[in-house]
C-alpha cells in the first residue's frame, strides 16, 4: 500500500472548503469583469531565466525549479505578475493598450507554511498595463475597495505607501544607492519591530543618524490622516516631489468618490518584491490583523522591459485567497459558511425513477441548484448523512402525487403540488 501522504505546505481541497473558495471567485470575477477587466492564464512551468532575479533575493530562495526530461531549466510561477510580464512582452501587438487583465490560478513558494500561507497557494490578480498616470493607480484602488465590498467586507483598510516617494527621501539622505537593501529592512518591520529594523538599518548605512531619519520617515504616519502624513513626509523630504503631488492626486479621487476613509497612508509599507516602482499597498481585516495583508500590489513600470523594448508600465494588485479564507474562517464569517453544493436533494424509491429524473431536470431549468441521491435502496439514515456532508438545506421526495419538501435543519415538512413553490421553499 502507498501511504497517501500529502507534502508539507500543500494540502486537499474537501467541498466544504472549496464550494466557498470558488463563490469568492465568482464573486470576484464579476467585479473585475463590471470594471472591464478581462480574463488571460499562463503556464504553471515557465523557462528558469524568466523567473529567477525578478522579484528579489529572498523570492529566489523559494522559488521550485529543476530540470526537466528534456535537459532545460523550468521553474514554477511564484507569482502570477512575473509571468504576465513575459505574456506581455510576448503578446502586445494582438492587445488593446492599455491592457486591463484579471487572472485567478495558483503560484507556488518554498516558504515556511503558517496560517493562511501555503506553498500552493491562489493569487487573484488585477492589473492595468500601459497607462501611467493617477488614473489608473485610482482604477485598482477602487477595485480593490469594490471587490471586498462585494463579498461584504467592510471592515478593512487599504495601507497605502510610494516606493517613489521612500527614493526621493534617501536622495534627500544621501543613500539613494542602498535603497533595495533598506527597502528590504524597511519591509519586515511588521514581523521584526522597530529597533530591529534601526540595527539592519545602521548595518546598512553606517550611519546612526541617517537610520533614524528612516525611521522618523516610516513612522511618520503614526495617528495621522493620509494628508497629514504626506505633509510629515514632504516635510522630512524639503520639497513637494512629483510623486508627493501624485500621492495628493489620488487621495483627491478616493474622497471624491467618498471611499477615502477606507485608505490610510502608511509610509512603512515598502512590499519586499524588487520590481515596484510606484505606488505600493496593503490590506487589513480591521478584526483580524494578525494574519498579515489579504490583497498587496502597487505599481511596477519597469518589469515588462526585463523582456520587450516596449514601454508598458503597469500597476495591480492580488488578493491571497487562501489567507483571506483562514481569516475569514476565524472571524466565523458567512462567506465561509455558505458551502452547500445544492439547495434541494430528491430522494426517491425504485419504480420512481422517471418522476425524480424528471423533477430534477424542472427543478435545474428553472434555475434551483438540485442534486438527485442516487441510491434509493438506501436508509433514510444514508440519505440524510448524505445531504448533511454536503450542507443541502432541503430534500424533496414524492407522497400520493405531491412532492414533500423538508429542511432539513428544522425538520419541517411542507407538501405541495407546485414545482414553482417547491423553488420558493428551497431558495
Amino acid at each position: 500500500m502507498i501511504d497517501p501522504i500529502v507534502l508539507k505546505g500543500f494540502r486537499d481541497s474537501l467541498p466544504k472548503e472549496e464550494i466557498p473558495k470558488k463563490n469568492i471567485e465568482r464573486k470576484l470575477e464579476n467585479v473585475f469583469e463590471k470594471f472591464g477587466f478581462v480574463p488571460i492564464d499562463t503556464p504553471v512551468l515557465e523557462y528558469e531565466s524568466v523567473l529567477l532575479g525578478k522579484g528579489g533575493g529572498e523570492t529566489d530562495k523559494q522559488i521550485f525549479h529543476f530540470e526537466d526530461n528534456g535537459g532545460r531549466k523550468v521553474a514554477m510561477r511564484f507569482d502570477l505578475t512575473v509571468p504576465f510580464a513575459r505574456f506581455l512582452a510576448l503578446h502586445h501587438a494582438e492587445l488593446p493598450i492599455p491592457f486591463k487583465r484579471y487572472h485567478i490560478a495558483k503560484a507556488w513558494r518554498g516558504e515556511n507554511p503558517q496560517k493562511g500561507r501555503y506553498r500552493e497557494f491562489i493569487q487573484c490578480d488585477f492589473d492595468i498595463v500601459g497607462a501611467d498616470s493617477a488614473e489608473a493607480d485610482f482604477e485598482i484602488l477602487s477595485l480593490m475597495y469594490a471587490s471586498f465590498n462585494s463579498l461584504d467586507i467592510r471592515n478593512v483598510t487599504f495601507h497605502v505607501a510610494n516606493r517613489a516617494l521612500f527614493n526621493d527621501f534617501l536622495a534627500t539622505v544621501g543613500i539613494e544607492d542602498k535603497s533595495i537593501e533598506v527597502l528590504r529592512a524597511v519591509d519586515k518591520l511588521r514581523k521584526i519591530g522597530k529597533d530591529e529594523v534601526r540595527k539592519i538599518l545602521l548595518d546598512i548605512t553606517g550611519d546612526e543618524e541617517k537610520s533614524n531619519l528612516i525611521i522618523s520617515y516610516i513612522t511618520s504616519g503614526e495617528g495621522k490622516d493620509f494628508i497629514a502624513t504626506l505633509d510629515s513626509i514632504v516635510a522630512l523630504i524639503g520639497r513637494e516631489t512629483e510623486n508627493s503631488e501624485r500621492m495628493r492626486k489620488i487621495y483627491s479621487y478616493l474622497k471624491e468618490n467618498g471611499i477615502e476613509s477606507f485608505y490610510v497612508y502608511d509610509p512603512s509599507i515598502t512590499r519586499g518584491l524588487d520590481y515596484y516602482t510606484g505606488i505600493v499597498y496593503e490590506t487589513f481585516l480591521n478584526d483580524f490583523e494578525a494574519i498579515g495583508s489579504v490583497c498587496s500590489g502597487g505599481r511596477y513600470n519597469n518589469l515588462a522591459s526585463l523582456y520587450t523594448k516596449e514601454v508598458l508600465p503597469g500597476v495591480g494588485a492580488s488578493i491571497g485567497l487562501d489567507r483571506l479564507l483562514a481569516a475569514l474562517t476565524e472571524l466565523n464569517s458567512p462567506l465561509v459558511k455558505d458551502s452547500n453544493s445544492a439547495n434541494v436533494v430528491v430522494f426517491y424509491k425504485k419504480g420512481e425513477e422517471e418522476k425524480a429524473l424528471k423533477t430534477v431536470f424542472e427543478l435545474r431549468m428553472k434555475g434551483l441548484r438540485t442534486d438527485l441521491y442516487l441510491l434509493p435502496d438506501k436508509k433514510a439514515k444514508a440519505q440524510y448523512e448524505y445531504a448533511e456532508k454536503l450542507s443541502i438545506p432541503f430534500a424533496l421526495s414524492f407522497a400520493d402525487g405531491n412532492y414533500m419538501v423538508k429542511n432539513l435543519k428544522t425538520r419541517e415538512s411542507v407538501e405541495t403540488n407546485s414545482l414553482l413553490r417547491v423553488v420558493e421553499l428551497c431558495q
